[in-house]
């Protein structure tokens, strides 16, 4: 795959894409730093860690996760905090790293996979688990059956695909009593299911967009502008208090410095290519691409520590 990107080949899922969204701590943390919805969840390192664990996604029952798992696999439901520490240390005697997530109730063994192609979702499907089952994969007997999307959950589908770096993902969502919460990004999901349940042609649409993005190869925008010396991408914070708050993008004079700004992200919104009439605000980032050097004097500087005196070789004598 890294070979193809540096070949100018279109791949719709990029090399750093299908790496992150395998492991599923990795994706955590990159959803959780864009402020995706998901539930509640804690790396357990050793046995020590376990009651910290649950106390922080809330308590039993949780769900403990195998860091790389599919189809339901090293997926195991723990309905008390003995049972959830007599199963992690069983995993980690065979060197398995896990996540404990919360147990969200009001999904009552059900979930949402939505396939994502290019800025849209394509086809969607809910899952629902059989028995006393609460994995709802359909390679563990789960019932599927057609749904419609909202737009808060198509967005979420979307965002999270785009932000894992995945042109074609299959993003799956419990339904929580506050929105859609995303359990996970599969870069390679199964067709014959969703295209089963709800009568669509997934794979032509796959087909369709790579077809249409062939001239548009994925390119590393960072290796791509940083081979001028002394320029490179960064990311400015408009921190509280600063001059650029309340200026617009042509006010802030970044221009003149020699700095571009490609992206603004406010909270959850993104604006590409913002227009100089846009007026920033407390919290904005922005991705730029200028003179690092110009970018590097508008962050501002950190308080160093103050030195701790070096004790004398010889000890001090009360007189």
């Amino acid at each position: 795959m890294r070979q193809f990107e540096q070949m100018d080949v279109y791949t719709p899922n990029t090399a750093n894409g299908i790496m992150n969204s395998r492991d599923k701590l990795r994706a955590t943390q990159i959803l959780s730093r864009h402020n995706i919805g998901m539930p509640a969840t804690a790396f357990v390192r050793n046995r020590a860690d376990v009651v910290p664990a649950i106390e922080m996604v809330g308590g039993a029952p949780v769900v403990i996760k195998l860091l790389e798992g599919t189809q339901g696999i090293g997926v195991i439901l723990a309905p008390s905090r003995k049972v959830a520490e007599a199963i992690i240390e069983t995993l980690h005697g065979t060197n398995q790293q896990v996540l404990i997530q919360a147990f969200v109730k009001e999904s009552k063994g059900r979930d949402i996979r939505a396939i994502v192609v290019g800025d849209r979702v394509v086809a969607a499907m809910r899952r629902v688990a059989q028995g006393d089952e609460f994995r709802s994969n359909v390679h563990r007997g789960g019932r599927v059956e057609p749904v419609e999307l909202d737009a808060t959950y198509q967005e979420t589908a979307v965002r999270a695909a785009q932000i894992m770096g995945l042109r074609v993902a299959g993003v799956d969502m419990l339904e929580g009593n506050d929105g859609p919460l995303v359990m996970e990004v599969n870069s390679s999901p199964g067709l014959q299911g969703i295209e089963s349940a709800t009568n669509l042609d997934v794979a032509g649409a796959i087909i369709d967009h790579i077809a249409n993005q062939t001239g548009f190869p994925e390119i590393d925008v960072r290796q791509r502008l940083t081979v001028s010396t002394g320029y490179g991408v960064a990311e400015l914070v408009v921190h509280p208090g600063a001059d650029l708050v309340g200026k617009s993008l042509g006010e802030s004079g970044l221009r003149d410095r020699d700095i571009s700004v490609l992206t603004l992200h406010r909270g959850t919104t993104v604006m590409p290519n913002p227009h100089s009439n846009r007026t920033l605000e407390d919290g904005d980032r922005l991705l730029c691409f200028g003179r690092l050097e110009e970018m590097r004097d508008l962050i501002p500087q950190r308080k160093r520590r103050s030195r701790v005196r070096k004790l004398p070789k010889v000890p001090i004598h009360e007189g």
